[in-house]
């Protein structure tokens, strides 16, 4: 219901935005904000009734009408919309059309009947949303809704797939547009990019000005009918190097470095920007993009890279210590063993390995303690090479059980480094304890990687990772 009640507060200050414009053209419902009849009020917009102007007016009203809704009213106007479904009868009918054809030719038209008679009525509603001003951002915000609603309740789940088709269709890469983003943008892009960013939070404007300065680029992908709200953007950091710290990135005082001399591009955080967008990929696209556009900005870059979290390694550790498989090797047992009695509680004497590791997991204070961190750093990079370069998604063969990693890996890179303490805030502690990793973008070899992957599972990988995990 949190989640529910989230998306609502995105939808309405993405409504209130435009609900002037909406008004002008609009017959406006009554102070109470109540829709007296919704499906008659839907069953009236798909009334052909009127030119352009007429529907028009028609979707704004019930877009208004959205938005003076509370959740209860919301979720019935939700229902009514999906209701709005293929008549059996006419599918039957346009079946039987088609099985009874009787050559290619009249098979050919009977099936095109079919398609028609199979488009569900709800699928004119919502592109007609999508014709009024800001109306695509309306749809966009609409279905993160959907999707905060969708569980066990198929009907929703059915108007979420219909109107994810019409977005991934208006949406598709050739139709965006690349725009770098840097300190004389729109102040409302600059806006955007501090609410929107979820990877390395954004602390006020002269942290924002710092990740636009000279020796920093961001790059984003809009869409025309969204001309200030970026579905994706990347935070590039030029410098000297493969990073291996995203505090010294992100570090204001540091001196800016002349772009000329830097030798390696650094991609150190990636934002969707758009719920309602979840499952409709141009990760992939903005990344290779950017890397074609800084070779050809910068000849002096050769290396181009990530600095990426590892948010799923804490769980899975976690998870399989609690388990009947140790992940352990003898040598780790003696060396947790023996740092026990470092931990700020005390352990029972006949506690396991696993058990001690477990502690000491648990208290981020540890690593304060010179010698405890100098028995953990070897065990918590082992594991974690493991579960980037061996563990599976569960019920997915081939594919990494870390999502970062798998998106990386489906774009063509090469997982290349891990770097201990490299993230050193509490959320980088309780993600993989401090623990990031490069991946490389070679583009030489980006489509072969990606190939490899998607075709056959096939991981790339340094063979210094590739041998830590095997360790």
């Amino acid at each position: 219901m949190q989640e529910i009640a989230v998306q609502a507060g995105l939808l309405d200050r993405a409504l209130r935005r435009v609900s002037s414009l909406w008004r002008d053209m609009a017959s406006v419902v009554g102070s109470n904000g109540e829709v007296a009849d919704i499906t008659a009020r839907l069953r009236d917009a798909l009334d052909a009734r009127g030119g352009e102007v007429s529907a028009r007016n028609r979707a704004a009203s019930l877009a208004e009408a959205y938005r003076t809704l509370d959740e209860t009213g919301r979720s019935d106007f939700l229902h009514a919309l999906a209701s709005f479904d293929s008549d059996p009868a006419a599918v039957a009918q346009a079946m039987e059309a088609v099985a009874a054809a009787a050559d290619v030719a009249e098979r050919a038209v009977a099936t095109a009947r079919l398609r028609r008679a199979l488009e569900p009525p709800r699928i004119r509603l919502l592109t007609a949303f999508a014709a009024i001003p800001d109306g695509v951002k309306f749809l966009v915000d609409m279905r993160a809704e959907l999707m905060a609603r969708r569980d066990d309740d198929k009907l929703l789940q059915a108007l979420e797939t219909d109107l994810k088709a019409l977005l991934a269709a208006w949406f598709d890469v050739g139709f965006l547009e690349l725009r770098r983003i840097d300190w004389h943008s729109p102040a409302l892009q600059l806006e955007r990019l501090v609410e929107y960013e979820a990877v390395h939070r954004i602390r006020g404007w002269r942290d924002l000005k710092n990740r636009l300065k000279a020796d920093r680029r961001c790059y984003a992908f809009f869409h025309p009918r969204m001309p200030d709200e970026p579905l994706i953007f990347v935070e590039v950091a030029l410098v000297q190097g493969m990073a291996d710290s995203v505090q010294r990135l992100l570090d204001q005082k540091a001196p800016t470095l002349d772009p000329a001399k830097s030798d390696t591009a650094v991609f150190y955080s990636i934002n969707n920007c758009q719920r309602g967008l979840d499952g409709i990929s141009f990760g992939n696209f903005l990344i290779k993009r950017v890397v074609t556009l800084l070779a050809d900005e910068f000849r002096n870059i050769k290396t181009f890279c990530t600095l990426s979290p590892i948010p799923g390694y804490r769980r899975w550790l976690e998870a399989i210590l609690a388990g009947t498989d140790s992940p352990l090797t003898d040598e780790e047992r003696k060396t947790l063993r023996d740092v026990a009695p470092l931990l700020p509680e005390t352990v029972p004497g006949d506690a396991t390995a696993e058990e001690i590791l477990r502690a000491m997991i648990a208290r981020r204070g540890v690593l304060r303690v010179e010698e405890a961190q100098r028995a953990l750093e070897p065990i918590l990079s082992r594991l974690c090479a493991r579960y980037l370069v061996k563990e599976e998604a569960p019920g997915r063969p081939g594919r990494a059980r870390d999502p970062v990693a798998h998106f990386h890996l489906s774009n063509g890179a090469r997982t290349e480094r891990l770097n201990w303490r490299a993230d050193t805030s509490e959320n980088g502690y309780k993600q993989s304890f401090g623990l990031m990793v490069n991946y490389l973008y070679d583009p030489e070899r980006i489509e072969e990687n990606h190939e490899l992957y998607m075709g056959e599972g096939r991981r790339a990988v340094s063979p210094a990772l590739r041998k830590l995990a095997r360790g």
